[in-house]
């Protein structure tokens, strides 16, 4: 079926974390119920989130706040290294420092991450088949925020890097038939109480 309906993808990274990233704090708690709130109008039709329990947590209490719109995992909605960039591909002023930082995250979660990326941009980007235009929102981490972000403005690869996402700040991307993906808006968290 040819795709002919605009799909409107909502972002979210999951509300703020105990130190160990296992649960959420009161806090956290507080703003993924606020967002679900503000969500309330929205015609959400599912709520996608990562696997680990920090986004697990924060769909479910967003999800309560909407008529039913069913919340379940989704591997590649989770907390992974999307693409680690070459020296060569980095601005030659920051390729030290971005290196590092990207080599401070466990092997695992850059070995498997750029099939996860691929399977995330299949999954949730682009228009929709059907008449109807589909709304999606997406519980995830900051990585995988910045790698959708990065795609819908087609900047490089590298680039997901540095785009820091609040915690249950929203951004919304919007893909129409025959156009380039909007970015509608980015970490947006009015929301949210100022602290």
């Amino acid at each position: 079926m040819t795709a002919t309906a605009t799909r409107h993808l909502y972002l979210t990274r999951h509300g703020e974390a105990t130190p160990d990233e296992r649960a959420l704090t009161d806090h956290g708690r507080r703003q993924a119920v606020l967002l679900g709130k503000r969500l309330r109008n929205v015609p959400l039709t599912a709520v996608h989130h990562g696997p680990l329990p920090r986004a697990a947590q924060t769909a479910h209490l967003i999800a309560a706040q909407l008529d039913d719109v069913p919340a379940h995992a989704c591997e590649p909605a989770g907390d992974y290294v999307p693409h680690t960039p070459e020296r060569d591909e980095l601005p030659p002023d920051a390729a030290d420092l971005l290196l590092d930082f990207v080599h401070r995250v466990p092997a695992d979660e850059r070995a498997d991450g750029p099939r996860l990326a691929h399977e995330a941009l299949e999954r949730f980007t682009g228009p929709v088949p059907g008449a109807e235009d589909r709304h999606e929102l997406v519980v995830t981490h900051n990585f995988l925020i910045g790698w959708l972000v990065r795609a819908a403005l087609d900047a490089p690869p590298w680039r997901w890097m540095g785009l820091n996402h609040d915690n249950a700040a929203l951004t919304v991307l919007r893909y129409r038939p025959g156009f380039p993906a909007s970015l509608v808006s980015y970490n947006d968290t009015s929301h949210l109480p100022v602290v």
